[in-house]
């Protein structure tokens, strides 16, 4: 007897993001195995991440320059704004890079390095990285003169580190070549001054709960002072008045390995450690911090590819994107982690990106995110990467459907998809973990999609128009929405064929112009004989 016709239903495919730490047999259908150029949006879909878009202008950087490996948007209190950039050890001023680096006034420091921590402080811009003098630039309505710590008015020695924080009025410092034990504080509002007044240091030798580490990062949250070391977290109270303040609590056994990974999102502090993206949340009823391993659904591939990474790693917290960005250089990969929400077992979705290759990156105060490039400086924003189309891939894990044992004959796939109406959809299938996968291409075009505005289809419908006024009735002809911010909704329909135990389904499209989502794939397909 011929079986019955089954619709499966996948809703929302890849909602909770990549999982590749769990066995594929029995996991989840909403996770995904590949989201390849994809952002979780505001809805839960899987959809491209948005492009980038060049904003600088006569860049003309050395043969082998890694490009601009630091961006950083500086604000005083009379408002003012200025976007400094480093790259082929310079530091540049503004996004025209034909205007000459402002070089530091004084005997011209031997710069060889672009990875600064750059920090705005009460009127200031400090410029700090391992091995360098620290640099500060001060501005005056808008124009200002770059110089040498040693060259600044009243300053005392600082210390060369390769951290630096602006928090409870002074700056702290961190990671000294030949001591990395120590953290340093200036006196209060007085960046440029190290010794007199309230300044002073901190030995944590006899802090650190494994014997031995290096401070790599702080941070300051709540009136707390974290110091992030390799192995370890030390946290102190009472940082407002660092003479007086207290140990009050350690971590041991997690660490953080990369400067840079730091993010303080408001509420908590995202990093890297060695077990993948950790965050570090405090409650005020308990005197432990407890942390979550964001990262847990793919921490086997991150950390492996953070052991393998030679260059600095970067990050970036946009509150606005509702995301968490990690760059690893060497593997071409950024990891963007959902804010929005947390799975049941505390790590965030999370999809990949790749094409994009930032040096750096930065959150501008009005929101914008600038990428330092290999030639430039861009902005997150449209759909294209550099007037360049992209592609967005979407993987799942084997699926069963909740019947292991029977062979499934795939016969037809109905697609919902949100976005350009425009965009060539390829539809992917494969059977039983093979490598081997069908593709079909489909451009549901005019015909098949509906574009409306709050979902009233008068607004954009298809009609039979007497377009050459002979009295008959032409061809149906697609009327555009009347208002022109809606919604395009594609479904293509896609014949299938072949058989197998488990599915593995994909959808790729070509990004160009406009945004793109999955909302839902259904699946029809008989079910055969057990194996």
């Amino acid at each position: 007897m011929a079986q019955q016709l089954q619709n499966i239903t996948v809703q929302a495919p890849g909602f909770a993001g990549i999982n590749s730490q769990d066995s594929p047999v029995s996991i989840d259908q909403s996770f995904a195995a590949t989201a390849s150029n994809c952002v979780i949006d505001e809805y839960g879909r899987i959809g491209a991440r948005k492009g980038y878009k060049e904003q600088s202008s006569n860049v003309s950087f050395a043969s082998g320059s890694r490009g601009v490996e630091a961006v950083f948007e500086s604000l005083d209190a009379s408002g003012d704004k200025v976007i400094f950039s480093a790259a082929d050890n310079k530091i540049y001023k503004g996004l025209d890079f034909s205007v000459t680096d402002i070089t530091p006034t004084g005997s011209t420091p031997a710069i060889s390095a672009n990875n600064w921590k750059i920090v705005s402080f009460n009127n200031h811009t400090y410029f700090y990285q391992r091995g360098h003098e620290p640099l500060i630039y001060t501005d005056s309505s808008g124009s200002g003169v770059l110089a040498k710590h040693s060259d600044f008015a009243n300053q005392t020695t600082p210390p060369q580190a390769n951290e630096v924080i602006g928090a409870y009025g002074r700056l702290w410092a961190a990671d000294v070549s030949g001591n990395t034990k120590t953290v340093y504080w200036s006196d209060t509002l007085q960046g440029h001054k190290w010794s007199g007044g309230t300044s002073g240091s901190l030995d944590l030798t006899t802090v650190f709960p494994t014997g031995h580490d290096e401070v790599v990062a702080l941070a300051a949250h709540n009136g707390f002072l974290v110091i992030f070391c390799k192995r370890s977290i030390i946290i102190y109270s009472g940082a407002e008045s660092p003479a007086t303040m207290q140990l009050h609590d350690t971590v041991e056994g997690v660490g953080c390995v990369a400067r840079d990974s730091v993010q303080h999102t408001g509420t908590d502090i995202l990093f890297l450690s060695e077990e993948g993206v950790r965050s570090f949340s405090r409650t005020i009823q308990e005197k432990s911090m407890p942390m979550r391993d964001i990262s847990n659904n793919i921490r086997t591939e991150l950390t492996t590819l953070v052991r393998l990474e030679g260059k600095p790693i970067k990050s970036l917290y946009s509150a606005d994107e509702a995301f968490y960005l990690l760059s690893l250089q060497d593997g071409n990969t950024i990891y963007c982690f959902d804010m929005r929400t947390t799975l049941p077992d505390g790590a965030n979705r999370v999809t990949t990106w790749s094409g994009v290759e930032p040096r750096s990156m930065a959150l501008l105060q009005n929101g914008d995110i600038y990428f330092g490039r290999e030639n430039g400086i861009f902005k997150y924003e449209g759909y294209q990467d550099d007037t360049a189309s992209y592609e967005m891939i979407y993987y799942s894990n084997p699926l069963s459907f909740g019947n292991s044992t029977n062979l499934k004959f795939l016969k037809k796939f109905n697609l919902t998809v949100i976005g350009n109406v425009a965009a060539d959809t390829t539809l992917v299938w494969g059977y039983d973990y093979g490598g081997d996968f069908n593709k079909k291409t489909v451009n549901s075009g005019l015909s098949n999609s509906l574009t409306s505005e709050y979902g009233v289809s008068k607004f954009g419908r298809k009609e039979d128009i007497d377009n050459d006024n002979n009295g008959i009735p032409d061809e149906p002809d697609y009327i555009p929405a009347v208002f022109t911010v809606g919604t395009d909704i594609q479904r293509p329909k896609v014949n299938t064929n072949g058989s197998g135990t488990v599915v593995t389904i994909g959808i790729e499209s070509t990004i160009d112009g406009a945004p793109y989502s999955i909302q839902q794939i259904d699946v029809h397909a008989l079910l055969g004989r057990l194996i």
